[in-house]
C-alpha cells in the first residue's frame, strides 16, 4: 500500500470536509477572491467532485479595490471550470445602506465587507461557506473550528465552539444561523505553496517576481494605485516585488523579491520568520485585536 506523505493527508482531510459540506448542508457556497488559498480550495473542489459540478457556486464579496490581477484570474478561472461566480459589491451595499467610508492613511473598505457578506448570505439562502482561512495566519484564525458556527446575526462567539473529535464535524445549525467552514485549517502557509508547486496550480502574476511602483509608507511597500491617498511624506518608488496574500489594495504590502516560481517563493519562505499577514496585512495591525474584533461582528 502507498504510504501518503503529510500533501497527501492534507489533501485528503480537505476532500472529506468539502464532502462532508456538500453532504451536510442544503446552500453552501465557495468564497472566492483569486488568492492563492481560494484557488487552492477550487482546485481540492475539482478533486473532491469532478466529473460533476460543483455542489455550489463560487462568491466573490469584492470591495472595489481588489488587485486587478486576481479579478481577472477569478473571472478567467471561473469561465474554464464552467461553473457559477456570484459576485456581489461592497461599493452597492455602501451606497444602498449610506455606510461612511473609512477615512486616514490605512483606510480601508476590507470591514465593510462584512455587511455586504451577511447580505448575500440572507439574499440566497447560504447555510455554509467555504473559505480559505489557515490558522497559521493570525492569531484569532487559530480560535477557529473547522466548522465554525455563525449565529442569526452572522457574528462569532469563540467561547461557543463545537469539539471536533476524529474527523467528526457537527453541521447541525438552527434556523437563521450559518457554518465558516474552513478546509485548509491545518494547512500552513509553506504546505500551500509546497502544494501548488506539487499541483502546478496557476497562479495570479502578482504572486511572483514583477516590477510595480510602490508607495512607501511607514517601511511598507504598498501597491501604487488610485485607492491611495498619499500624504506628503510619503514617496514612491519603483521595485520588484511580490506579493505573499492579495487583499484590499489598501492595507496589502508587498516585498522586495526576486522569486520568479514556486520553487524560488518556498526557498524565501523557509528562511522568513514573520507570517504572511504579519508581514503584509496593515488592517490587521490597527489594534491588538483587529481581526478577532472582525470576525466577531461577521468577518470572514
Amino acid at each position: 500500500m502507498r504510504h501518503l506523505n503529510y500533501l497527501d493527508q492534507l489533501e485528503a482531510e480537505a476532500i472529506h470536509i468539502m464532502r462532508e459540506v456538500a453532504g451536510q448542508f442544503e446552500k453552501p457556497a465557495l468564497l472566492f477572491s483569486g488568492g492563492k488559498d481560494s484557488i487552492t480550495l477550487v482546485h481540492l473542489a475539482e478533486k473532491a467532485f469532478r466529473p460533476g459540478k460543483f455542489p455550489f457556486p463560487l462568491v466573490h464579496i469584492d470591495t472595489g479595490h481588489n488587485f486587478p490581477e486576481a479579478v481577472r484570474f477569478r473571472n478567467e478561472l471561473a469561465n474554464r471550470l464552467d461553473e457559477t461566480l456570484i459576485v456581489r459589491y461592497v461599493e452597492d451595499t455602501i451606497r444602498r445602506r449610506s455606510l461612511s467610508e473609512p477615512k486616514g492613511r490605512y483606510a480601508s473598505r476590507n470591514a465593510l465587507q462584512t455587511f455586504t457578506l451577511l447580505e448575500t448570505i440572507e439574499e440566497l439562502g447560504f447555510d455554509a461557506c467555504i473559505g480559505g482561512a489557515r490558522r497559521d495566519e493570525e492569531k484569532a484564525r487559530a480560535k477557529e473550528r473547522i466548522f465554525s458556527v455563525r449565529d442569526e446575526f452572522g457574528q462569532w462567539d469563540p467561547k461557543r465552539q463545537r469539539p471536533e473529535l476524529w474527523n467528526i464535524y457537527n453541521g447541525h445549525i438552527h434556523k437563521g444561523e450559518n457554518v465558516r467552514v474552513f478546509p485548509i485549517s491545518n494547512w500552513t502557509e509553506l504546505d500551500v505553496w509546497n502544494y501548488i508547486k506539487r499541483e502546478k496550480i496557476n497562479l495570479p502574476e502578482i504572486y511572483y517576481t514583477h516590477e510595480r511602483d510602490c508607495l512607501v509608507r511607514d517601511g511598507k511597500l504598498m501597491a501604487w494605485s488610485g485607492h491611495l491617498q498619499p500624504e506628503p511624506e510619503d514617496v514612491v518608488v519603483r521595485k520588484q516585488v511580490r506579493f505573499r496574500t492579495v487583499g484590499d489594495m489598501t492595507c496589502t504590502a508587498a516585498i522586495e523579491s526576486a522569486a520568479s516560481d514556486a520553487a524560488g517563493v518556498i526557498a524565501e519562505l523557509l528562511e522568513s520568520k514573520i507570517s504572511e499577514r504579519g508581514a503584509t496585512r496593515i488592517d490587521d495591525k490597527l489594534s491588538e485585536t483587529a481581526m478577532e474584533d472582525r470576525k466577531k461582528g461577521g468577518y470572514f
